[in-house]
């Protein structure tokens, strides 16, 4: 799909004066329902204009709740929410949904399947004139790549097809804000990565300050310029996709974002021990003493055939251009290391074991010193 990349406009308030700050802001926001159930607690975030930022997490963490709350879909009972620097949601008011000028794309895109895909996308703007409204709709199917499909109806659309219109109609009213639900979740792996790319190029070229939820790790990095981790209501970590991943600030982070090995570790005067051996430490002063684990990521660790090594393969996992090999240590644990596949290994074989040291992340235990 040719996707031009246009200037992006800027947000302007009612007087037409350009506004300045952030796009999105929740200000200690909290969410309870019936029975004391927390689904957001205390969430407090800043997204910036023009920004595609995601929200990460399991089932039941909180992420569609707190998109409800952006768009005004429930109230919160604590809080504030800003969007452009005017408040939409707080103590003692909250602006209607449809006056936040918030665009949402649905999971199952909730097209209307009796109108054509030009009235599908002009639904939102049925108060324009005609003859605008009509080149608005034209710039929007050349924009998401469906010039000519005007007259067509839903069920007539392939399932990408469709998500494109969700997408133009839910940009049709020019959001400030556009917020997308899982929006992939229900197509195949490829057409999913496809239009993944197409998407954020499409929000991208508008302009639009874009808040994604999903559970996909994949999506969120591919797609975001930073990503939060939500653990039942809280949010754990906010940063660039390379960030989060490389650098956990604990075990639930280091888990969501992929897979890790823990070790048993301890540091003391600025090295960190563990049954592998030592590894230096640039975060802790000279002195400073602590317990706890050490995440290792298996794309850090490479090994190699060696008669007196410390670890055996014990596993296999061949994922075509890779191999991810299960390695026993000497004391039983056991770690991962993610190698090429061209000159496979077999299992029982003894290896040499080397890390990367500046992607190694201590992580002390609560009560440790």
């Amino acid at each position: 799909m040719n996707v031009s990349i246009r200037q992006a406009p800027e947000i302007r308030d009612p007087s037409g004066h350009a506004t300045p700050g952030p796009a999105l802001e929740l200000r200690d926001v909290y969410k309870e329902y019936p029975g004391g159930v927390r689904a957001v607690d205390g969430l407090t975030l800043s997204i910036e204009q023009g920004e595609f930022f995601s929200l990460m997490g399991p089932s039941g963490c909180g992420k569609t709740t707190t998109l409800r709350l952006i768009a005004g879909l429930d109230s919160l009972t604590a809080g504030s929410i800003a969007i452009s620097g005017v408040e939409v949601s707080g103590r003692t008011h909250a602006v209607p949904p449809e006056e936040r000028r918030v665009g949402v794309v649905f999971q199952d895109y909730a097209l209307f399947p009796h109108m054509t895909v030009a009235e599908n996308i002009g639904f939102g703007i049925h108060a324009m004139p005609r003859q605008p409204r009509g080149i608005r709709v034209a710039d929007l199917l050349d924009l998401v790549g469906l010039a000519g499909l005007d007259g067509k109806y839903p069920h007539e659309l392939s399932g990408g097809q469709r998500q494109r219109v969700a997408l133009a109609r839910s940009l049709a009213p020019s959001p400030r804000i556009m917020l997308l639900d899982e929006p992939f979740s229900n197509l195949d792996a490829e057409l999913r990565a496809s239009l993944r790319e197409e998407t954020r190029a499409i929000l991208k070229a508008s302009g639009t300050t874009t808040v994604l939820v999903t559970h996909d790790r994949e999506e969120a990095f591919s797609l975001s310029d930073r990503v939060g981790l939500l653990n039942n209501g809280r949010l754990d970590q906010v940063g660039a996709a390379y960030d989060v991943y490389h650098y956990p600030v604990n075990r639930y982070v280091a888990e969501l974002t992929g897979k890790a090995d823990f070790l048993p570790a301890e540091i003391r005067n600025g090295r960190i021990y563990t049954s592998l051996g030592e590894f230096p430490t640039n975060d802790r002063p000279e002195g400073h003493s602590a317990r706890g684990e050490l995440m290792i990521r298996p794309d850090d660790v490479s090994v190699a055939p060696d008669a007196n090594g410390t670890g055996v393969i014990c596993g296999a996992e061949f994922l075509g251009g890779s191999i991810l090999y299960a390695l026993e240590l000497p004391d039983g644990e056991r770690l991962h290391a993610l190698m090429p596949s061209v000159r496979p290994i077999s299992a029982g074989t003894r290896v040499t074991l080397h890390f990367d040291p500046a992607h190694l992340v201590f992580m002390a235990h609560e009560n440790g010193s």
